[in-house]
């Protein structure tokens, strides 16, 4: 069946964060590469931990706090204005090359981002590249709960109006997808850099390596 609409994750399957911690990190001494990996990892498990001990702070807070534990554990020295400059490649990241084409061929449907970040963050990272395509920028804020919580996947369905398996979740996150496949949606695996996915015993119905082999494949999908 052909997805009534698309619902995508935002950092890492939209936009690029690697590439805009390594701009705003060319003051930083060390390694950038293994910050921004090191940063990245801790952000997702501060959200799980946060969500398991149920005492959620904002994606921007989390954010903040994961970055000040990644510097540290790499013994890198900054002061205030470099991490605030790090701190910026999440206000305005740039989307990845393939996120245009791959709107423009999918409108029409609805679309609609489904995301930890901040109704703040969002906001911005889409106004700064300009891709107003979405007719729904969500966020886990309102239910003060992170992904992969079944909550957040439902809030998405909901606020559509759709079932779940009316809905295809894109996310460049294994993770991610299997907590979208868990919960009932039909998913799609953005796998640029062609890693293994975890084994959580859930796989995704396509797998792309990248956005713009979405509308073909899904032309496969529904035959």
């Amino acid at each position: 069946m052909k997805p009534r609409a698309f619902v995508f994750d935002a950092y890492g399957t939209l936009f690029d964060i690697h590439s805009s911690v390594l701009r705003n990190g060319e003051n930083i001494p060390g390694n950038c590469e293994a910050l921004s990996r090191l940063w990245r990892q801790k952000q997702l498990e501060f959200t799980w931990l946060r969500s398991l001990m149920e005492r959620y702070e904002d994606f921007w807070d989390v954010t903040e706090a994961a970055l000040r534990s990644a510097v540290r554990q790499l013994r890198i020295e900054v002061n205030d204005v470099q991490l605030n400059d790090l701190m910026e490649a999440y206000r305005y990241p740039p989307a990845f090359p393939d996120v245009r084409p791959t709107l423009e061929a999918l409108k029409g449907a609805p679309l609609a981002i489904l995301s930890n970040g901040s109704p703040e963050m969002l906001e911005s990272a889409v106004r700064h590249n300009g891709l107003a395509y979405f007719d729904e920028i969500i966020s886990v804020d309102s239910l003060k709960t992170y992904k992969p919580s079944p909550r957040v996947y439902a809030l998405g369905a909901e606020i559509l109006n759709l079932a779940p398996g009316e809905v295809l979740f894109v996310s460049s996150n294994s993770w991610d997808v299997a907590g979208a496949k868990s919960f009932g949606c039909k998913v799609c695996l953005c796998n640029r850099s062609a890693a293994e996915m975890e084994d959580l015993g859930y796989a995704p119905d396509l797998v792309v390596s990248h956005l713009e082999q979405l509308p073909h494949r899904l032309q496969e999908y529904s035959t």
